[in-house]
C-alpha cells in the first residue's frame, strides 16, 4: 500500500513560483511518478513524470521549460517546481506513482492541492 500526501499549493501571481511537494510511505521502490493537473471544469491530465533513479523525465508540452520534476528517493518526496506561472496553470494538483507507462497514472494518489494564477 503506498499513501501520498501533497503540499505547496496555494495562491500566486502570474510570472511567479511554487514549488509542490509530495510525501510518499509504502511500497514505492521502482515505480515512476507523477504529478497530474485538473483544471477547473477539465479532466484530469499528465503535467509530468520522473523515473525512479530521476534520468528519465517527460513534461507536457506547455510546461516544458517552466516546471521541473525531481524525487529525493532517501525522503521519499517528489517535488514539482513551477516557474512562471500563468493563469492557465490553475489546477488542484495531484502526485500519483505505480507502475504503468510513464505517462500514465498508476494506481496511487494523492489528496491533492490546489494551484491558483492570478493575472
Amino acid at each position: 500500500q503506498v499513501q501520498l500526501v501533497e503540499s505547496g499549493g496555494g495562491l500566486v501571481q502570474a510570472g511567479g513560483s511554487l514549488r509542490l511537494s509530495c510525501a510518499a510511505s509504502g511500497r514505492t521502490f521502482g515505480n515512476f511518478a507523477r504529478w497530474f493537473r485538473q483544471p477547473p471544469g477539465k479532466e484530469r491530465e499528465f503535467v509530468a513524470a520522473i523515473s525512479w533513479s530521476g534520468d528519465s523525465t517527460l513534461y507536457k508540452d506547455s510546461v516544458k521549460g517552466r516546471f521541473t520534476i525531481s524525487r529525493d528517493n532517501a525522503k521519499n518526496t517528489i517535488y514539482l517546481q513551477m516557474n512562471s506561472l500563468k493563469p492557465e496553470d490553475t489546477a488542484v494538483y495531484y502526485c500519483n506513482t505505480g507502475p504503468a507507462l510513464i505517462h500514465k497514472a498508476g494506481p496511487y494518489w494523492g489528496q491533492g492541492t490546489q494551484v491558483t494564477v492570478s493575472s
